[in-house]
């Protein structure tokens, strides 16, 4: 899931990362977060709070997605593309 050349993840991506965020978050104990749902909807910034835990979500299920991956990208093909990459770009601004 992670993107070696710069590129932000696509909505299917974000979708995987969501669902994967989600599980973990019930594997951990999901249960010890019901006990201040109701503290938690009483709140003036729930909007906030809540795209806020959309994006910790997205990102920790990014995390487990990525240490679970099938594997590492080549080292020598990533740095085969940023070099590849920059000299396109000197290349272009000449």
């Amino acid at each position: 899931m992670t993107h070696h050349d710069g590129r932000k993840p696509g909505l299917t991506e974000d979708t995987v990362a969501l669902v994967a965020g989600l599980a973990d978050l019930a594997v951990c104990g999901l249960s010890s977060a019901v006990g201040g749902v109701r503290g938690l909807l009483r709140r003036a910034d729930l909007g906030d709070l809540l795209v806020d835990g959309q994006e910790e979500t997205k990102a920790r299920g990014r995390l487990l997605l990525d240490r679970h991956a099938a594997g590492a990208p080549a080292h020598l093909e990533v740095l085969a593309r940023t070099v590849t990459a920059r000299s396109q770009a000197e290349s272009g601004s000449e």
